[in-house]
């Protein structure tokens, strides 16, 4: 009897074969699978099956219409994905052999691919479970030796049950959420005439929901004026610059914007600079040792973030060659990880892949390899070998496998993660920060040094040193200060007022938005609150770059250079979903506890029949919002144009759907000139009408 093992790629496929053949014998290459006396292995080509609600609950008439809604079947039933059909049908040939006797799931390593195997193995069964034994294959690394020993310590079906249903919970939830709040507000926006297609889902919408919120804040931020104050002082050694604080300065919790450097009015920014010019002033010096650690391995959205960082590439782009790198030149581990530690007992690998890098004959990388080993810089730390903060999968390093014929790009990210490796394992870079008050007039100036004492970890990233320091400052770049003797008096060489503006927050970045995505809207800096909020975050770091080109796709957000930017077709859904109290997909906070609740289940702390219930719940409660409002617009944060009707003079107003004339004083009925806001299918800026 032979064993069928089905893995997610063809790529996948062949690497298996090719692992085996020294322990099974040689296989034989057929269209769809390779087979040998005890293997038969085969593979899909990503999604095979889908899932779609029975025969009795598929509306084919009115479906945009509330009297269908909602759609909530007790059960999915599977259909073909019409482009691989021929694939699937190969697939479920052999499954069904007669001489093959029990299944091996190699998909990828995660929820997904776990799904991908589960939906092909029920649709082959038919009515009644197929009833082959199954075993899975678990993979962190492609190398053909991780591949073997992943044959050798395979996990049970029911290890994977709780992971199974994660992923089909999500499945179903995206799809209940998807279909149902699509077609209810399609058909509220639908209500008056004409077809407004409004997709919305589960993930995506409360994505694009931290990305208005921000919009919103650039909108309405109100620049203010403020001063600082530069002097330069005049030691018997040289000059140095100093900027004016006002020691006794607290924090305001209502006003962020105000900070110990800044004087709101010209009149006071002048009369300190009076006061203080060509005085003379006393010194007070204070200078501490401090380190600063490497930032830890990388998961997959850290290194999304720093690849768009430094190198501008979108999420997306950076998990295609992260996965490149992983299937075809087998350099690097699995990339769609979540976890930024190692195994404990993984130390061993550790110090051979540190053999292999000094060997390499990567000139920019060798040494450093070979510093770290004759160093012995590689121990069993819990920063970095941690089984508490290890599920699945593990943080991205590399293999064992030297890689060869990477293109610029690939390069580029296999730098990356190999710099990150060999930098958390380097003892930290010491500095020596100084600071120093110069008080003239009764009035301060501080300035700040910062020397490099030992580069530590910093040595690996060679000249781009300086900029790996956190909040890096003028002083950072090594520069020393002019020294001052005690007791020295300097005197204020020159001091001049700077009128600045503040500046409205930024606009998101993929770097930034994929960061907010994983404190599931809070845009959380600190690595440590990072991974306790990660539970929480929306979707998952393989779904995330799908998420943000999927809401690009939709038009709901245009990408500018390096900026998010969302459409007026993302504000309008935004009021729709807050006008009619739809707060779990406006609010990310809220899709954050799902993500929690699946991550619970993969656990098995959590059951499938709970989480399906409220996922029920809430669809019903959404579906009865959109259907039972009655009023005649939504309230909203609508726009006033700058252009007077051009029937009668009069003020023309935004509301939920359309700009109308609403009289000379802003307040009547006006002329009745009005149009929609969305003609064919395409929605006006403001800046457009």
């Amino acid at each position: 009897m032979k064993t069928l093992v089905i893995a997610e790629k063809p790529s996948v496929a062949q690497d298996i074969v090719r692992a085996l053949t020294p322990l099974a014998g040689k296989f034989e290459k057929h269209d769809e699978y390779f087979e040998n006396e005890r293997y038969v292995v085969s593979s899909a080509v990503g999604h095979l099956v889908e899932i779609q609600a029975p025969e009795a609950f598929d509306v084919k008439r009115g479906k945009w219409s509330f009297a269908h809604l909602p759609v909530i079947p007790p059960h999915f039933d599977l259909k073909p994905v019409d482009k691989t059909k021929t694939r699937l049908n190969a697939v479920v040939r052999l499954a069904k052999r007669k001489d093959v006797d029990q299944l091996i799931n190699a998909c990828d390593a995660g929820r997904e691919g776990e799904l991908i195997f589960r939906l092909i193995e029920q649709y082959a069964g038919g009515v009644k479970p197929l009833g082959k034994p199954v075993s899975r294959l678990w993979l962190q690394s492609m190398t053909p030796q991780a591949i073997r020993d992943g044959f050798g310590a395979l996990r049970s079906n029911a290890q994977m049950q709780p992971l199974a249903d994660a992923a089909r919970c999500r499945s179903e939830a995206d799809w209940l959420v998807g279909i149902n709040g699509t077609r209810a507000m399609t058909a509220f926006n639908s209500r008056d005439g004409g077809f407004f297609l409004t997709t919305v889902g589960r993930v995506q919408t409360p994505t694009l929901s931290v990305v208005v919120e921000r919009e919103e804040q650039i909108r309405k931020f109100i620049s203010r004026d403020y001063w600082e104050i530069h002097a330069s002082f005049a030691a018997q050694a040289g000059e140095y610059a100093a900027k004016w604080f006002d020691p006794k300065h607290k924090k305001d919790a209502e006003d962020a914007e105000k900070k110990a450097d800044r004087v709101w009015s010209q009149r006071e920014a002048q009369a300190i600079a009076e006061a203080v010019r060509g005085q003379s002033a006393s010194v007070t010096e204070e200078s501490k040792p401090t380190t600063q650690a490497a930032p830890p391995l990388f998961d997959l959205t850290s290194l999304q973030r720093e690849a768009n960082g430094k190198f501008g590439y979108s999420a997306k782009t950076t998990l295609s060659i992260a996965q490149s790198l992983y299937e075809r030149h087998k350099a690097l581990t699995y990339p769609r990880t979540d976890s930024r530690a190692l195994p404990e007992d993984y130390v061993p690998v550790v110090k051979q892949t540190f053999e292999m890098l000094a060997d390499s004959g990567m000139r920019h990388l060798a040494p450093h390899a070979l510093t770290a080993l004759n160093g012995n810089y590689i121990k069993p730390t819990k920063r970095v070998f941690d089984n508490t903060k290890v599920s699945d999968h593990f943080a991205i390093i590399p293999t064992l496998q030297a890689p060869s014929g990477l293109s610029e790009a690939e390069q580029k990210i296999y730098d990356l993660v190999v710099r990150r490796f060999m930098a958390v394992f380097f003892p930290s870079a010491e500095y020596q920060v100084t600071t120093r008050i110069s008080t003239a007039a009764g009035h301060s100036f501080k300035t700040e040094g910062k020397v490099l004492v030992k580069p530590g970890w910093l040595a690996i990233y060679g000249k781009e040193a300086a900029l790996e320091v956190a909040d890096a400052k003028d002083g950072d770049k090594g520069q020393s200060l002019v020294p001052v003797q005690a007791g020295e008096k300097v005197r204020t060489a020159s001091v001049e007022p700077k009128g600045l503006k503040t500046r409205p927050p930024a606009r998101y970045s993929e770097a930034t938005l994929l960061g907010a995505m994983e404190g599931a809207g809070k845009t959380v800096e600190d690595d440590e609150l990072r991974e306790a909020m990660q539970e929480k975050g929306l979707g998952t770091p393989a779904t995330r770059s799908s998420i943000i080109e999927g809401l690009i796709a939709e038009k709901y957000m245009l990408r500018e250079g390096r900026e998010l930017i969302p459409t007026a077709k993302a504000f309008q859904l935004m009021t729709l979903l807050r006008g009619l109290g739809v707060e779990e997909l406006s609010k990310a906070e809220l899709t954050g506890e799902w993500e929690y609740k699946l991550a619970q289940m993969e656990l098995g702390q959590l059951t499938r029949s709970s989480f399906m219930a409220d996922i029920a719940a809430m669809t019903e409660r959404m579906v009865k919002k959109a259907k039972e409002y009655d009023r005649d617009t939504i309230p909203g944060d609508y726009a006033t144009l700058q252009a007077a009707c051009p029937n009668c003079g009069g003020v023309v107003r935004e509301n939920y759907r359309r700009y109308t004339c609403t009289g000379k004083t802003g307040a009547e009925d006006g002329c009745g000139f009005s149009f929609g806001k969305t003609p064919a299918g395409r929605t006006f800026e403001v800046a457009e009408v």
